[in-house]
């Protein structure tokens, strides 16, 4: 089976982590979504005495990778649970290893097309679980979730203006009967939609990111890695919600005072800087990229390198 995913920004993952990566067989990088192993077999290819612990909720990509990834031998692991779980656990035990911890945030480009996932506007289901194994789903949701609950998901996940509209009607529609992807395409074509999206865009974006804790799983993430010592964090998103997280959080990794701000003098030590932020702005895809991978179009990299040894970029 050929590899089902084409990974963005593959080119500017592997220049970021050459600024880090000393060729030893003692060091780690973990692939917090390793999705069908793009990345991580790229990596492994370039260092010759790396290992990468890969983790995915995707049972698909577990299965793919068992396979596809048996030429590194004992250089590359599995894990099948979320990286907000697994991280904490292998930080736990290998954090003096850890050079690197690499999370492509975005939906698969086989879970996109895979109509039978409920990920895509043709599907006709309504799923969007990144690990089939949980119990709630986009449908579940949008037939049993309150009305107060629709608002908050569609203005804090969607950005959606006409928040408390779309929830009303969905809440009218399901009294006469069950919400499914066509009845929801029809709802969704009564919302005005910002920036010339498609009418579901930013709905199936705010049912996607409440289904699988999206939000919640990056925070853990940042929570975990904060702990590391002269290792490198790169972070692939795609929409403002994610981004917004990552860049506030790495702007506070760089504060050496973390009085608060009324504090008339520094109390603190004025010496909790974590590291350097490596790029002032984002990555993002050039133009030969986007022409072959319309899906790169929205993708912004950034990294933190948790010492302040390394210059800005």
């Amino acid at each position: 089976m050929d590899c089902p995913h084409i990974p963005v920004l593959l080119d500017s993952v592997l220049d970021t982590f050459h600024h880090i990566i000393p060729n030893s067989s003692k060091n780690i990088i973990i692939d917090c979504t390793l999705g069908f192993g793009s990345m991580s077999s790229a990596l492994l290819d370039r260092y010759e005495g790396l290992e990468i612990i890969g983790i995915d909720r995707d049972i698909d990509a577990i299965d793919y990778n068992r396979e596809s990834m048996k030429k590194y031998a004992n250089r590359f692991s599995l894990i099948h649970d979320s990286f907000a779980t697994a991280l904490r656990d292998i930080i736990k035990s290998k954090k003096d290893r850890i050079v690197g911890i690499l999370a492509d945030l975005g939906v698969s480009s086989y879970q996109l097309d895979n109509a039978h996932r409920g990920f895509s506007f043709h599907s006709s289901r309504l799923d969007m679980r990144m690990d089939v194994r949980d119990s709630i789903n986009a449908e579940y949701i949008l037939n049993h979730y309150t009305k107060p609950e629709l608002e908050r998901i569609f203005r804090d996940y969607g950005e959606i203006a006409e928040y408390k509209k779309l929830a009303s009607l969905i809440a009218s529609h399901r009294e006469k009967t069950r919400i499914d992807s066509e009845i929801m395409q029809n709802i969704a074509m009564k919302i005005h939609s910002k920036r010339h999206l498609h009418p579901l865009t930013l709905i199936y974006q705010a049912l996607r990111i409440e289904v699988n804790n999206e939000l919640g799983e990056l925070e853990s993430l940042l929570d975990s890695t904060s702990t590391l010592n002269n290792a490198l964090i790169c972070i692939i998103s795609f929409h403002s919600l994610e981004d917004r997280i990552i860049k506030t959080r790495f702007k506070q990794w760089t504060k050496s005072c973390i009085c608060p701000q009324e504090s008339f003098k520094c109390e603190c030590g004025n010496n909790h800087s974590k590291g350097t932020i490596l790029y002032k702005k984002p990555l993002v895809a050039k133009d030969s990229e986007i022409k072959n991978n319309s899906r790169a179009r929205s993708a912004k990299l950034r990294a933190f390198h948790f010492t302040n040894s390394l210059p800005h970029f």
